[in-house]
């Protein structure tokens, strides 16, 4: 378990042996993230709140996709917002499709992780991409909080 700031807990569950030393500090790049998410969307922190991070492959991905989205096909993240103050849901990653993806954009899989778990935390906190005004809206503030990560806009 991670902790950022005095109120907020992040929790991993790593379900796939390819995540290992994949990315180095990934709970520090993690920590840095959720930090910078609440901050440049101006979202309160309330104590006792959590996030869980499942860290898993394709195979795993596609179940809950399939199950939970009627696509079946892996994909990078999902997100499973609770709807709840507190507890703010999950967020589950394939390590097959984040190499893959990181390959063909030519980025660092760490910097592919950030965008994808900032991502991720903006679907906890209410955002989404359905419509074209909520995806310029979500997109803009994941390259505002990966610029200050020092991460390249992952759109251009």
């Amino acid at each position: 378990m991670l902790f950022f700031g005095p109120k907020v807990k992040l929790s991993f569950i790593i379900k796939s042996k390819k995540w290992e030393n994949k990315i180095p500090n990934l709970k520090k790049l993690s920590d840095k993230v959720i930090k910078e998410t609440f901050k440049k969307i101006k979202h309160p922190v309330k104590k006792g709140m959590e996030v869980n991070v499942m860290l898993t492959n394709d195979k795993e991905i596609q179940v809950f996709n399939k199950e939970y989205r009627g696509k079946n096909k892996p994909t990078n993240v999902l997100s499973f917002e609770t709807g709840d103050e507190v507890l703010l849901g999950d967020i589950v990653m394939s390590i097959d499709t984040l190499l893959k993806e990181a390959k063909e954009q030519k980025i660092s899989v760490a910097d592919h992780y950030a965008h994808l778990l900032c991502h991720g935390m903006l679907h906890l906190l209410g955002f989404d991409h359905i419509e074209e005004d909520e995806a310029n809206e979500m997109e803009f503030f994941e390259i505002e909080i990966l610029k200050e990560l020092k991460i390249a806009n992952p759109y251009e």
